[in-house]
């Protein structure tokens, strides 16, 4: 499951006070909006560009056109082959790179100073006239395949395939982007034209810049690459309802080990809760070594090397997800724990040394920091998809700070809910019964 926005998410909560981010609110001169760290201490720029939509744009039985379409943007684009193309990107010490998932499709760029240019000018050729040439379409449609072949051996990504369809139903979210073996053999350099032309349009962009470039050139440099995009790319995908009937769906797999993910629904990223469901969450699962879970299912008892959960909120759903890894024979007792754990902390919450341990890793244990100019621009952009100001940065740790023990107890209470688990089992797993 591609959690981009869910990065993001974890991204900004583990961001520390950084009194040296100065972000700067930019519109272009024919009105594209973006956001702006200036850093004139080496002469090159970061840019991220989001557009919204994603894999989830592909159209019915199309599935993998947008997923295989990102993949051959930068496969030539103009006059200039798939080799030609990265013969002058590389000239230029220029770096593109293109990716899609099910919310959007990102083109981060980093270019120097001194090739600021050119380096526009050839990333304005892809993403305004890519070629799609046959036998780059051929090439990177093996890749696909071949990844798809892989996956199919996966138990993991088995169980990621099963437990989306059992969420999502008939919702873009419940098949997985990249497409089938069938669906992604039977695309067209047509079905690619359009994928392209539905999702990379100015009325799903957000933009970021950081580095060697002041607002009036970041605002110059946008119209010049984007502003003669299409004014408008497909529909949105409407929202996505969460299948949260308790049950167990079961496959099995040759091999030692079971593969076991859950669900239950999750929490929206604007909920007033969802600082206090974060901290929540680390303690029952996110926080590695010390959470609950880990205690419970690996520490006292042995069951796994590691388990983990995770609030995932995409642009069209959320829901609160986990998985681990257990032999065989503890496939049935490692269910039991999860479920065991997930009652005990919605009765009783937390204690205070949790949440007070997991603020000091939130707030400065372990931050993730503003390290360089691409992990800054990714940061302003996903800031801007998520709806948080500017001043973000500066206020983060206050709203953490903020959560109180009854904060979480009451969250907890409402957001856990061990009678509406799914777990997804894929492998040959001792003493687990399907119930559909």
């Amino acid at each position: 499951m591609t959690l981009f926005r869910s990065i993001f998410v974890l991204i900004l909560l583990a961001l520390p006070v950084h009194a040296e981010i100065a972000i700067q609110e930019v519109t272009s001169p024919g009105g594209i909006k973006a956001w702006l760290v200036e850093e004139h201490g080496i002469p090159f720029t970061a840019l991220e560009i989001r557009f919204l939509g994603g894999t989830s744009l592909d159209a019915p039985g199309k599935r993998g056109a947008v997923n295989l379409m990102t993949a051959l943007i930068e496969e030539g684009a103009g006059d200039l082959d798939s080799q030609g193309f990265a013969t002058a990107r590389d000239a230029l010490a220029a770096e593109f790179h293109f990716s899609s998932d099910q919310d959007g499709v990102g083109v981060s760029a980093k270019f120097l100073t001194s090739n600021r240019d050119q380096a526009v000018d050839l990333l304005h050729l892809a993403l305004t006239k890519p070629r799609f040439d046959a036998d780059a379409v051929e090439r990177v449609r093996g890749q696909v395949l071949s990844g798809l072949a892989s996956d199919a051996k996966d138990p993991d990504s088995i169980g990621g395939n099963l437990l989306r369809k059992r969420a999502y139903g008939d919702h873009p979210y419940g098949t997985v982007g990249d497409g089938t073996m069938d669906s992604v053999k039977a695309l067209s350099r047509d079905d690619i034209v359009a994928a392209f032309k539905g999702s990379v349009a100015r009325d799903r962009i957000y933009v970021s810049a950081a580095g060697d470039i002041t607002a009036a050139q970041l605002g110059a440099m946008l119209d010049k690459l984007l502003g003669d995009l299409p004014a408008k790319g497909a529909a949105q995908p409407g929202q996505a309802v969460l299948n949260t009937k308790a049950g167990v769906l079961r496959q099995d797999f040759p091999g030692p080990q079971t593969a076991i993910s859950f669900y239950q629904a999750g929490i929206r990223f604007d909920d007033p809760d969802y600082f206090a469901a974060t901290i929540l969450n680390e303690i029952l699962g996110g926080g590695g070594f010390s959470s609950r879970l880990m205690d419970e299912v690996r520490e006292k008892r042995g069951l796994t090397y590691g388990i983990g959960t995770t609030l995932a909120d995409f642009d069209h759903a959320e829901m609160l997800t986990g998985s681990v890894a257990t032999a065989n024979d503890n496939a049935a007792e490692a269910i039991k724990v999860i479920r065991d754990v997930w009652a005990d902390v919605a009765k009783n919450g937390v204690t205070q040394k949790e949440l007070d341990d997991t603020k000091t890793f939130m707030t400065g244990a372990y931050p993730l920091r503003f390290d360089g100019n691409g992990r800054i621009a990714s940061i302003l952009v996903g800031m801007q998809i998520l709806g948080l100001p500017a001043d973000y940065p500066a206020t983060r740790n206050q709203r953490v700070e903020a959560v109180t023990l009854a904060d979480v107890k009451r969250v907890a209470a409402k957001l856990l809910t061990p009678d509406q688990l799914v777990f997804v089992v894929v492998g040959a797993a001792k003493g687990v019964k399907a119930t559909e």
